[in-house]
């Protein structure tokens, strides 16, 4: 049974839409007590940083996170999330990954490239990984977003928009994902069940 975070600020419908293409069995969760029931743990976001991990704090969901050992995925604001520090609040995260969220202003100086990185991009396997089993290397999935995780350890995908950065990471049994696996077609709902059988 997944636990799908709820912290007002993940896309829920999506996810869950998606889980149920899948046949997955899954429950919508804010507290820890319930949470430990599950598992796997599913943890979407779209929103700003700091206002996620206030409502995180509010809930008494940061320890619950930090110490969960089976799987767990990362959803876009949910991966970075995950990190250390992100520069959009200049936030502190939960601190599972040792990676910083850089905002792409920083990287983009021309008007070629907008702001969010919006739409579909090609994504690269860098690592072996059991959450990428069966999907073909560049393959495309569906990425929004401001601010990004740099290419480091832990990545185990990367994309390209200007430059290379992560796409995907894990530390353990904890990965995340840019992009949105739930808005990304067949090949998202895939990367989703290879999740499920983890």
């Amino acid at each position: 049974m997944i636990a799908i975070i709820n912290y007002n600020s993940g896309n829920l419908a999506s996810v869950t839409n998606a889980l149920k293409k899948i046949n997955a069995d899954f429950f919508i969760s804010q507290t820890p007590k319930e949470i430990k029931k599950a598992d796997k743990i599913i943890f979407p976001g779209v929103g700003h940083a700091g206002e996620a991990m206030k409502i995180l704090q509010e809930l008494k969901l940061v320890d619950a996170l930090k110490t969960w050992e089976k799987p767990f995925l990362g959803i876009c604001l949910g991966m970075q999330l995950m990190c250390s520090f992100s520069e959009e609040g200049d936030t502190k995260c939960l601190e599972i990954v040792d990676e910083k969220v850089i905002n792409f202003n920083k990287l983009i100086k021309t008007n070629k490239f907008k702001i969010p990185h919006m739409g579909w991009n090609s994504v690269s396997i860098n690592k072996e990984n059991k959450l990428f089993k069966n999907i073909k290397d560049n393959e495309y999935f569906y990425f929004v977003h401001s601010y990004f995780v740099p290419f480091g350890k832990n990545t185990i995908s990367t994309t390209n928009y200007r430059s290379d950065f992560s796409a995907a990471i894990q530390y353990k049994n904890f990965y995340g994902v840019q992009f949105h696996p739930e808005k990304s077609g067949v090949i998202g709902l895939k990367l989703l069940e290879n999740f499920v059988k983890l």
